[in-house]
């Protein structure tokens, strides 16, 4: 006999707003904090082992990964968007009908699209962004496994955001952490070699990631399937697509899709102006480490505020109770300035100590990596903010918003501002580092004119009962 369903937890739409953003939020930016851990370490031993050229290799692979990915898990943000209203709703048939369906659809778009993408467009790819000969042989091979053996974190980010959505993030922050600690030991096996196993060097670090996703994604799929979580696929509902599901999926989901591709393009794009400085391997592995690593204390922190958030919101606007929405979003920003802040003063203080954690001792690349942390202390204010607000219009089914808001602060602004400097004159590590920050508080001050206009009151989910 199956175990029975969880009740959902209704004090998210009937508590008080601190208690319930905070139930959601911790696990969730621990989870976050936790789960980039798994970079740092991938950094951290390959810097040792191979040398800064793996540290650029990993950040590019991943920059590039990441182009593709976005795309498919924005359909998880559809999904996150129909479950949150549905919970609200205490609607337990449409939440698990939403969730088998998003499986299903990623399964499909990963296999068919994603893994041969990235395998034949690989070398392209790397080209593309100007990527140093000897940090493209490092980068290939861990492009492809990444590209290749990528369902178990699909399903993971998938199962992660339903769970969340549904109000429970204690179960993705278990989850998150045995991926973590397997993906340690087993990057500690392929990245420098154990008894008979050889040191695969970068490509092992990639190898760590897929395996450990995919014995974390086979336990979920039995636990989804015997029940026991506040999800389940139950059994009736077969193989066949229900497309009035899947229409809704992407309805929501594309326009966050389209917005996670633009926001890589341009990292991508802004990689390739890095590509052009005159110590280029060296600027690459200072943004690899300083941006896409040591930020992400802050911006994975506050990408599990935004998913906090966006439950909270879509939960209560699914309740009928707007006003509490409203509140939810503003007790996650003041939650996010204090983390931001903190991490930021870590940023000043000790920038030296941070990079000496990956091995780059290099006095030039030192002075690039302490530059860029200065710059970034003050952009990680303006990120969360940002992200939380944009939290808010993404789980009340506003993704569009967001989009746009993208396209103006992570393209037109930076990209804009290199292009214009290196066009009428000489484009140096500073002036990259600008404009993010620059890019960074355009985001913020959209996002919060944007929610505090209201449209997102209005919008309506149209899944017809069978």
């Amino acid at each position: 006999m199956s175990p029975p369903r969880k009740g959902f937890d209704r004090s998210i739409v009937d508590g008080p707003i601190p208690g319930a953003v905070w139930k959601l939020a911790w696990p969730t930016m621990l989870q976050n904090v936790v789960g980039g851990l798994q970079g740092l370490v991938d950094h951290a031993m390959v810097g040792h082992y191979v040398g800064f050229t793996g540290n650029a290799a990993i950040g590019v692979s991943w920059q590039i990964f990441l182009v593709v990915v976005v795309f498919i898990t924005s359909l998880f943000t559809g999904m996150g968007v129909l479950v949150a209203r549905f919970t609200g709703a205490n609607d337990a048939t449409n939440v698990n009908r939403t969730v088998y369906q998003a499986f299903l659809t990623a399964l499909f778009l990963t296999v068919f699209v994603m893994a041969p993408v990235g395998w034949f467009l690989g070398p392209a790819l790397l080209d593309l962004i100007n990527a140093d000969a000897a940090v493209q042989v490092e980068a290939l091979p861990y492009l492809r496994t990444m590209f290749v053996f990528s369902f178990g974190m699909m399903l993971f980010f998938m199962l992660g955001g339903a769970l969340r959505a549904a109000g429970d993030a204690r179960t993705p922050l278990r989850l998150g952490i045995v991926m973590t600690v397997l993906n340690i030991v087993l990057n500690v096996v392929f990245i420098a070699g154990l008894g008979p196993i050889p040191a695969f060097g970068t490509t092992g670090a990639a190898m760590g990631t897929v395996i450990a996703g995919g014995v974390v994604s086979h336990y979920a799929i039995y636990r989804l399937v015997v029940g026991g979580w506040v999800v389940r696929f139950e059994r009736a509902l077969g193989w066949r697509p229900d497309f009035k599901v899947i229409r809704e999926l992407f309805r929501f989901g594309l326009p966050t899709g389209v917005q996670g591709v633009a926001m890589n393009v341009a990292g991508v794009l802004l990689l390739r102006f890095v590509g052009s400085l005159e110590l280029s391997a060296e600027a690459q592995a200072v943004y690899s480490v300083g941006y896409t690593q040591l930020f992400s204390f802050i911006t994975w922190t506050s990408v599990g505020l935004l998913g906090a958030t966006a439950a909270v919101a879509g939960q209560n606007l699914g309740a009928g109770r707007p006003d509490r929405t409203v509140e939810g979003v503003r007790v996650a920003a003041r939650i996010g300035l204090g983390v931001a802040v903190g991490i930021g003063a870590v940023f000043l203080w000790v920038p030296e100590a941070l990079f000496g954690m990956f091995g780059m001792t290099e006095p030039a690349v030192l002075d690039l990596g302490v530059e860029l942390l200065r710059y970034l202390s003050l952009s990680g204010i303006f990120i969360t903010v940002a992200l939380t607000y944009t939290g808010g219009l993404q789980g009340t089914g506003d993704t569009r918003s967001p989009l746009y808001i993208s396209i103006v602060s992570q393209l037109v602004i930076p990209l804009g501002l290199c292009w214009i400097i290196q066009t009428f004159s000489t484009l140096d590590p500073g002036d990259i580092w600008l404009a993010i920050v620059l890019g960074h508080f355009t985001r913020m001050s959209l996002s919060v004119a944007v929610f505090r206009r209201g449209g997102w009151r209005d919008i309506e989910i149209r899944v017809d009962d069978r």
